[in-house]
């Protein structure tokens, strides 16, 4: 089984390019599963249920989100009823939404499971003890579990990866919005990569119009963060699992921009 994960879409660009290539990378790479990130498809910051259903529409088979899943007051109004998506599942008891959902792909079943990290993050229920009882549970169901962790520290979601080396197929990392190029299939058979980078705006500060980024670093004064225009970015990851074990069996990354173009 082949799995693909895209990096937090970010804005109407990173829209626009997942749509312009989404059919194409299915085709070049022909994986199973297609997941995306999703947090910031909406202005940079949230989701919508509009955009919900654009992305899935462009052929994303789940959506993940992260520390701006609540950035737009909309989604109360419709992510119980959502289930191609997931939010983190340490956010505390009671919170709207599922932070573990299950697909099934050609007589296979895979987990997906969000997890948000607590260092340099807002404060949330412990990560490694929810993933310790998910997983657990996830395991009766199925041995492919994929884990996205959304986290600031990447000692963070190396310790992550190692708590759960042997027990899930993948753990890759979202949030920082740049591209690590560190992945590799730990011993015990868990694939990982500190972050898989994001997916819009190529010449922005992390997706946001650079000008004001930096003079927020000159001045230290509040600004207002745009979503920058311009040149696109695609970054994702794809990771192959042997499905008698759950293992991973191989793990590459996948960047497309002008200074990486697309071939078929």
């Amino acid at each position: 089984m082949r799995i693909m994960f895209i990096g937090d879409i970010v804005g109407s660009p990173g829209r626009d390019i997942w749509k312009t290539y989404a059919a194409r990378i299915r085709s070049k790479f022909h994986q199973q599963v297609t997941i995306v990130n999703g947090e910031n498809a909406a202005g940079g910051k949230g989701i919508t249920k509009k955009i919900y259903h654009e992305l899935l529409e462009s052929g994303a088979d789940m959506l993940t989100m992260g520390n701006h899943t609540w950035d737009k007051k909309e989604i109360f109004d419709f992510i119980d009823g959502a289930e191609k998506m997931v939010r983190p599942a340490n956010f505390p008891p009671g919170t709207p939404g599922e932070g573990i959902r299950y697909l099934k792909i050609n007589k296979q079943t895979v987990a997906i499971l969000n997890l948000q990290g607590r260092t340099f993050m807002p404060a949330i229920d412990c990560p490694f003890q929810k993933a310790d009882l998910l997983v657990s549970e996830a395991g009766k169901v199925t041995k492919n579990i994929f884990v996205d962790f959304h986290a600031e520290a990447t000692s963070e979601k190396q310790a992550m990866a190692w708590y759960l080396d042997g027990r899930v197929s993948a753990v890759i990392g979202t949030h920082t919005h740049v591209p690590t190029a560190d992945e590799r299939i730990l011993p015990q058979g868990t694939a990982y990569l500190s972050d898989v980078g994001m997916t819009g705006p190529y010449d922005g500060i992390l997706g946001m119009e650079k000008d004001v980024v930096i003079n927020r670093f000159l001045t230290n004064l509040p600004a207002r963060f745009e979503v920058s225009k311009g040149r696109e970015q695609l970054n994702g990851v794809y990771f192959d699992i042997d499905e008698n074990t759950g293992k991973a069996t191989l793990i590459k990354r996948v960047h497309i921009s002008e200074d990486a173009p697309f071939f078929d």
